[in-house]
């Protein structure tokens, strides 16, 4: 059997990536979720060199691996998505190969003595894992993503307490203040890396990000204090990409009220379910607001990571 034809992606091949990754999707956790947009918002990013850091395999014409490479460090961290097909694990060792490669490449242009790399992967993933951990990976966190339906007739407006009020993300100085808010409000967070205003507007998709679903919490006494960003455009279901709230202001409901603000947001357009992730391991409570604000886990995610010097 001759080997895998390997080239880097185009945005060409956006079609073709989503069908992959759709196709591992329904192996890992029973139905599709990639849209082609997030594909797209990838390949596309300032930060991502597609001649050099994407992989596509391809066996007789079939995509059956594919990978992207992009460090938001600057220095020894650099992150990889990897996704192979079950019976292409030789040609998606491959892929891997090479991205290791370039990691450490990427990281000692950096000035790094080494690379430390993250990969994301379904706990019941399509990758034989076995071969990542004889390249020397392990698991060093687990996330879950969670989802909850939501009903118009039930998820109604909450009231806000005395002293607190939600405002939409409006203007642009709203949008600079939600990327301050989010900047401190996950700078202890693990795997963090402080982004400015350009790469962050690059990192959330901005221009196709519906600013609408975009909220801020504020206070008498704090000020703008939390931030909720979700997003309208997965087929799936209603996503919030992230919610935070600055430590001086944790304990006051911030988290729950914006969080319920989404749910009838989502409900009043029609979603029946909404969806986000977390780090299980998070310090600040999240999981169990999140739990009771009636979320369920609908998959969960390992962060494996290798060093490499």
């Amino acid at each position: 059997m001759s080997p895998a034809a390997v080239r880097p992606a185009t945005l060409a091949d956006a079609p073709a990536i989503t069908d992959l990754l759709n196709e591992i999707d329904r192996i890992e956790i029973g139905r599709p979720e990639t849209d082609q947009h997030t594909v797209e918002a990838d390949l596309e990013h300032p930060e991502t060199d597609l001649a050099r850091d994407s992989w596509l395999a391809f066996d007789d014409g079939r995509l059956v691996a594919y990978g992207l490479l992009w460090d938001e460090s600057g220095g020894e961290r650099v992150d990889i998505d990897h996704y192979v097909l079950p019976d292409h694990q030789t040609t998606g060792l491959r892929v891997l190969a090479a991205m290791e490669a370039r990691a450490l490449d990427k990281a000692r242009a950096n000035g790094a003595a080494r690379a430390v790399v993250h990969l994301h992967l379904n706990t019941r993933p399509t990758t034989d894992t076995g071969l990542l951990t004889a390249r020397g990976w392990s698991v060093v966190r687990r996330y879950h993503v969670l989802r909850r339906p939501v009903d118009p007739a039930s998820d109604l407006p909450p009231e806000a307490p005395a002293g607190v009020r939600v405002r939409a993300c409006a203007t642009e100085a709203d949008r600079l203040r939600v990327h301050e808010l989010y900047q401190r409000a996950f700078a202890d967070h693990f795997d963090f890396q402080p982004r400015g205003y350009a790469l962050w507007l690059s990192d959330i998709d901005a221009e196709r990000l519906d600013w609408s679903l975009v909220w801020i919490a504020e206070t008498d006494d704090l000020g703008d204090a939390g931030f909720l960003l979700a997003r309208d455009d997965r087929e799936a279901m209603g996503w919030i990409r992230a919610i935070g709230v600055l430590g001086e202001a944790r304990g006051r409901g911030l988290g729950g009220l914006l969080l319920r603000h989404a749910f009838a947001h989502f409900a009043a357009r029609g979603r029946d379910t909404v969806g986000l992730g977390v780090d299980t391991a998070n310090a600040t409570g999240a999981p169990r607001l999140y739990g009771r604000n009636g979320m369920s886990v609908h998959y969960a995610v390992d962060t494996w990571e290798a060093v490499l010097a």
